[in-house]
């Protein structure tokens, strides 16, 4: 698969980015969708989960639990109170 899209973006203090109209527009990146986001040694992928799960080994624990963790905590990472918590480090 080749490279179709190139377009930069802004880390926030945050660590939010915004992702461009034109790619938001591509399967898999429209509001309310989940995207998987993978980290390599030189890089970072953003990628639809949905795509990802397909492809991915789940019967590597690692990534089973890492994903069963993020849904089970989302409603108390999601929360005003939890941003509060979080917003200087």
């Amino acid at each position: 698969m080749g490279v179709i899209e190139l377009r930069t973006a802004t880390i926030t203090n945050k660590g939010q980015i915004a992702i461009p109209k034109d790619i938001r527009s591509l399967d898999g990146f429209e509001e309310g969708d989940k995207i998987a986001i993978i980290a390599y040694n030189d890089r970072i992928e953003l990628r639809p989960l949905e795509q990802v799960s397909k492809r991915l080994d789940f019967s590597k624990e690692g990534i089973k639990t890492a994903l069963a963790s993020e849904k089970a905590l989302a409603k108390d990472w999601l929360s005003k109170k939890e941003d509060k918590a979080w917003k200087n480090l």
